[in-house]
């Protein structure tokens, strides 16, 4: 059932620009001492240590790879000798430094979003509290789950057999699977793929399982619309991503025609462009990708805005351990939406957590212990090497 109403853009924006950061809880002076990008086994990490010695660890996605020069000669520079209790306001101003702003997109926020997710590692540390509890509070210790298949390299049979496997490994209530073809100009994967794969899904999985589909910005607004009713008459619970993803004025076409709704913005960089979605009911479930956006704090305004309009935010993550950001975030914001997506591999680091992190009654467990709650760094930096 949609749910939104429409909220004024005055009223948007001071929802936006009230504080996240809890600094109360901070009462003596964090001063930032270095930063550096860490590598190990492909991965990237960066590394936050204060002028007291404490330190902080955040997961970068696989976009370091190809950034790390705007990390380190335009983002790590702006923060040393900083105090992290004022990182709320170092996220703008980082914006401004060095003409940043010309960077606006990716180029410049996933950077940001690993230094920000390394500071306040860091501060959890320091005062004993959980990022969650740095940014408001936790209002579950558990979320519900789907899992996902990203692949458009199979048949319909083939495609229900993988999310068959994926359902047998972790009894998730909830699948996702990609439709067309991928900013395809509507073009599908493969000839009649997306029809017979949405007819199979439900036939298969039968009428308890829940189904999501993306397009990965795959159609124009009428292709987007029959598709979208494909999805209606199985009963799916959200269409992701019908219309390329900056065609807003499109993707509202196809929110308001469908009664199924509609969810995006994984690659939206702009608060601005987030508060016209959410102001002119574009989607009906917000995305942000916390590595994308700028990292936790930036996509808690977008989902302070989302609230006023009755909007679940549902946020998007990229790279190997992002799902830990995702578990965080959804821990210490009230309208999560249906589901949240399961990542292989969690298991493989979940005793590195206190408490442990469990996958349960379809349900993950959130982190809870200081920072993002993982006891030990060495598994992760032992052996690393200093990318300049």
């Amino acid at each position: 059932m949609k749910t939104t109403h429409t909220v004024s853009a005055e009223d948007l924006q001071a929802a936006h620009d009230q504080p996240v950061l809890k600094t109360e809880l901070l009462p003596d002076p964090i001063t930032i001492e270095s930063m550096q990008l860490l590598r190990k086994d492909g991965a990237y990490m960066v590394r936050a240590r204060s002028t007291d010695g404490a330190e902080g660890l955040s997961f970068c996605n696989a976009k370091a790879k190809h950034l790390y020069p705007i990390l380190n000669q335009l983002v790590i520079p702006y923060f040393i000798g900083k105090d992290a209790r004022d990182l709320e306001d170092h996220l703008w101003e980082v914006y401004r430094h060095s003409s940043n702003y010309k960077l606006l997109g990716q180029a410049l926020w996933n950077p940001v979003a690993w230094v920000e997710m390394a500071i306040l590692d860091l501060i959890g540390r320091v005062v004993d509290k959980s990022i969650a509890d740095l940014l408001g509070g936790a209002v579950r210790t558990e979320c519900p789950f789907y899992v996902a298949s990203g692949r458009r390299d199979s048949t319909p049979e083939e495609e229900i057999d993988h999310l068959q496997m994926l359902v047998d490994e972790t009894h998730a209530p909830a699948i996702k699977f990609r439709v067309g073809g991928r900013m395809s100009r509507n073009a599908d994967a493969m000839p009649g793929r997306t029809p017979k794969l949405i007819e199979l899904s439900r036939k298969h999985f039968g009428d308890e399982m829940d189904i999501h589909a993306d397009s990965n910005s795959s159609y124009n607004p009428p292709q987007a619309i029959e598709i979208g009713r494909m999805l209606e008459d199985i009963n799916a619970v959200y269409f992701e991503e019908p219309c390329p993803f900056d065609h807003l004025e499109d993707t509202k076409i196809v929110t308001e025609t469908l009664d199924l709704p509609v969810s995006g913005g994984e690659q939206e960089a702009s608060d601005r462009r987030f508060r016209w979605m959410i102001q002119h009911g574009a989607v009906n479930i917000v995305q942000p990708d916390l590595h994308y956006y700028g990292g936790l704090i930036r996509s808690a305004r977008v989902s302070r805005m989302a609230a006023l309009a009755d909007m679940p935010t549902t946020v998007h993550i990229s790279g190997g351990m992002g799902f830990v950001y995702m578990l965080i975030f959804t821990s210490f914001t009230p309208d999560i939406g249906r589901y949240q997506e399961y990542k292989r591999g969690i298991e493989k680091v979940a005793d590195l957590f206190s408490p442990a992190l469990k996958i349960e009654n379809a349900q993950m467990s959130v982190p809870q212990g200081p920072g993002t709650g993982i006891t030990d760094f060495s598994t992760f930096v032992d052996g690393t090497e200093v990318v300049e």
